[in-house]
């Protein structure tokens, strides 16, 4: 509608343009007025266009990327586990926390540029996830865990018992003895492991009936 009133519009203009009795210029002067005012309405009531939607997603953001601190220092009372991380410029409100009632998560967001992870995926023993807390100093980092039962830990990680009774009645007696010798040789020192494999080879070759008189 807009269109065609604007081309009468124009038209009527050219009529005036070439008019020469004064009334039939007047005439056409008070229709262009006309037209002009009605032109003028329509662009007030024009309707807003609605703006085409794309189905274009955003892009995901790319996940981040954590260091892991696989170096930290612990200390214990009957009811709590503290864990010590030394880590400096660590902001308390970019700090995440996830405390499971076996495991512990937290994360440190933007230090120097960095993000670090502090993560223990299977504690030692259960912990009481409301009541642990993260507390940030200058130059390191708090973890508090709250134990769900008072008593020591032996380590901070869950450990399954690698020695375990036998069921077999006719095991050979001699198995759970290599048994014990096989965890001590893991988890010790290099003179331990160098004096279990001694006791092992006088064993084999008959110097000696009972490795374990080595210890």
């Amino acid at each position: 509608m807009a269109n065609d009133l604007s081309l009468d519009l124009e038209e009527l203009r050219h009529l005036q343009s070439i008019a020469k009795r004064p009334r039939v210029v007047s005439l056409i002067s008070s229709e262009i007025r006309n037209l002009e005012k009605q032109l003028n309405d329509a662009a007030l009531v024009a309707p807003t266009p609605i703006p085409i939607s794309t189905n274009l997603k955003m892009a995901s953001e790319p996940a981040l990327k954590y260091t892991t601190l696989g170096s930290f220092s612990w200390d214990q009372d009957t009811d709590k586990v503290k864990i010590y991380v030394f880590l400096e410029g660590v902001d308390q409100e970019k700090v995440d926390t996830e405390f499971n009632r076996m495991s512990v998560d937290v994360k440190f967001h933007d230090v120097n540029g960095k993000n670090y992870r502090c993560a223990i995926p299977k504690l030692n023993k259960e912990i009481v996830p409301e009541k642990c807390k993260v507390l940030v100093k200058p130059t390191k980092v708090i973890i508090t865990l709250v134990k769900a039962s008072k008593g020591n830990w032996m380590d901070l990680h869950f450990k399954d018992d690698k020695i375990k009774p036998s069921l077999d009645k006719e095991r050979d007696p001699m198995a759970g003895i290599m048994d014990l010798m096989k965890n001590m040789y893991e988890e010790g020192d290099d003179e331990m492991k160098k004096t279990i494999a001694k006791a092992w080879t006088d064993a084999r070759s008959g110097k000696g009936a009972d490795p374990m008189k080595s210890f």
